[in-house]
C-alpha cells in the first residue's frame, strides 16, 4: 500500500492494479482508453473479494432456513398462547419471548451451554446421532432462528386473537372437522399475520450477529454471515464495511415499508 499522484492529488493505492490505473498517464479516473473510474473499480473489487460472495449466499440461505424453522415452531406456539389455558402459560410466553430482551451474545452463550458438545442436550446429540451444531452452518440456522422466533410468535398470537372464534364454531356446526376449520377458516384469516411474521423473522435473521458468532463462530464459507463479514471489514476497509451494511439495510427497509399497515392504521 502506498500513495501515487493523480492530477496533482495524492491518492492511496492499495495494490499493483490501482497503481497502474492511477499512476500511469491515461489511466487516472477513467481515461481515454475506456477504463472505468477508479472508485468504480474499487467498488467492483470489494463486491468480488474472496469471502464476500460466500457471506452473502450463506446469509440468504440461513435467513431463509431459520424463517422456515421459526414459522414451523411459531405458528403452533402462537395458537397455544392465544387460545389455550393451562398452568405455566405465562412462563411459556416468557421463555419464548426472552430473546427479545436478552443481548444476542447471552443468547449465544445459552445455546452453547445447552447444545454445545458438552452441553445439556448437545452431548446426547453428539453421542447418539453424531450431530455437532456449534461452528457449523446448521448452528448458524439454530442461532438465528432462536432470536427470530419471538417475532413470529408475537405476530401469530396477535393474529389468532383477532380471529372471531364464532366463525370456526359456525363451520363446525355445519360438519367441518377441526382440521377443516383450521385450513378453510382460521389460516386464511391469519394469513396476513403469517406473512408479516415470516418477513420480520427473515429480516431479523439476516442481521443477527452476537448469537451467531458465539454459538457458530466465524468460519469463512461455513459460518461467516454478512454481519460477521462487515465486522471484520471494519478493521481493514471502512468502505467495504459500509457497502456490506447497505446490503443488509435495504432489505430491512423494504420489509418495514411493506409491513407498515400491520402496525399503523390505514389513513
Amino acid at each position: 500500500r502506498g500513495h501515487v499522484v493523480e492530477g496533482g492529488r495524492r491518492v492511496e493505492a492499495r495494490g499493483v492494479d490501482d497503481v497502474a490505473r492511477v499512476g500511469w498517464p491515461g489511466h487516472g479516473g477513467g481515461g481515454a482508453d475506456g477504463d472505468p473510474p477508479l472508485g468504480e473499480v474499487r467498488l467492483q473489487r470489494r463486491g468480488h473479494r474472496p469471502g464476500v460472495g460466500d457471506a452473502i449466499r450463506l446469509s440468504a440461505l440461513c435467513a431463509t432456513a431459520s424463517t422456515a424453522v421459526s414459522l414451523a415452531l411459531g405458528v403452533p406456539l402462537g395458537w397455544i398462547l392465544a387460545y389455550a389455558r393451562f398452568p405455566g402459560r405465562a412462563l411459556l410466553r416468557a421463555v419464548v419471548l426472552v430473546p427479545l430482551l436478552l443481548p444476542p451474545l447471552v443468547s449465544g452463550v445459552g445455546l452453547l451451554s445447552i447444545l454445545g458438545r458438552r452441553g445439556v442436550a448437545g452431548r446426547w446429540l453428539d453421542d447418539w446421532f453424531g450431530v455437532t451444531l456449534p461452528f457449523s452452518t446448521a448452528g448458524v440456522i439454530v442461532a438465528v432462528a432462536f432470536v427470530a422466533l419471538p417475532f413470529v410468535v408475537i405476530t401469530m398470537e396477535s393474529g389468532f386473537r383477532s380471529v372471531d372464534r364464532r366463525l370456526g364454531l359456525a363451520a363446525a356446526t355445519l360438519g367441518a372437522g377441526p382440521a377443516s376449520v383450521a385450513r378453510t377458516v382460521t389460516l386464511p384469516l391469519v394469513a396476513p399475520s403469517l406473512a408479516a411474521g415470516g418477513a420480520l423473522a427473515w429480516a431479523r435473521s439476516l442481521g443477527e450477529f452476537g448469537a451467531t458468532v458465539t454459538f457458530a463462530g466465524n468460519l469463512p464459507g461455513r459460518t461467516q454471515t454478512l454481519p460477521l463479514a462487515t465486522f471484520l471489514a471494519l478493521e481493514s476497509d471502512l468502505d467495504q464495511a459500509v457497502l456490506l451494511s447497505m446490503l443488509m439495510l435495504f432489505p430491512t427497509l423494504i420489509v418495514l415499508a411493506l409491513l407498515r399497515n400491520r402496525w399503523r392504521p390505514l389513513s
